[in-house]
């Protein structure tokens, strides 16, 4: 374990957005900040030899959560979200609500690819180190959970105004 304060600086620094990006990588707050405690006991571990803290973060981040869906195989997927109060911007709330919901939908390498690219800013090669694969596999994943994120989004948009019509 390192005692380094540049260490503690980073952790302070960039807990929140690895944070993030791990529940948006899994979809449950407790495991991603499970998934993100173990990352940082990992880089802290190897902190005198990581040139890039940012990119092992989220590469661990990344391969233990797909370590878990290969040993599970399976996600539960709720048909409602829990109630949660909604103060002005409801719209805007609703939709990332929604947003989130068809993301927590996604396989887990697709799910993975859009976070690392869009919600991290990540390029195409970055993400591609992070996940282990080629940059045409990230660009194909990406397309494809654009794509059926598009269909799902459309498809409750044309249920909610049938609902509205009635």
């Amino acid at each position: 374990m390192t005692t380094d304060p540049a260490y503690t600086q980073f952790v302070q620094d960039r807990q929140g957005r690895l944070r993030r990006a791990a529940y948006l990588m899994c979809g449950d707050a407790d495991q991603a900040e499970d998934l993100l405690q173990e990352a940082l006991i990992a880089l802290a571990e190897k902190w005198e030899k990581v040139e890039h803290p940012d990119a092992f973060v989220r590469k661990v981040i990344y391969r233990q959560r797909v370590s878990s869906w290969r040993r599970t195989r399976h996600e539960t997927v709720v048909e409602t979200l829990p109630d949660a109060g909604v103060g002005d911007g409801a719209e805007g709330r609703a939709r990332d609500a929604e947003v989130h919901d068809v993301l927590r939908s996604l396989p887990p390498r697709q799910r993975a690819a859009l976070v690392l690219r869009y919600f991290e800013d990540l390029t195409e090669a970055q993400a591609a180190e992070v996940m282990g694969i080629a940059v045409g596999t990230v660009k194909s994943l990406s397309h494809q959970a654009i794509a059926r994120m598009r269909e799902e989004l459309a498809a409750r948009a044309a249920e909610q105004q049938w609902e509205g019509q009635r």
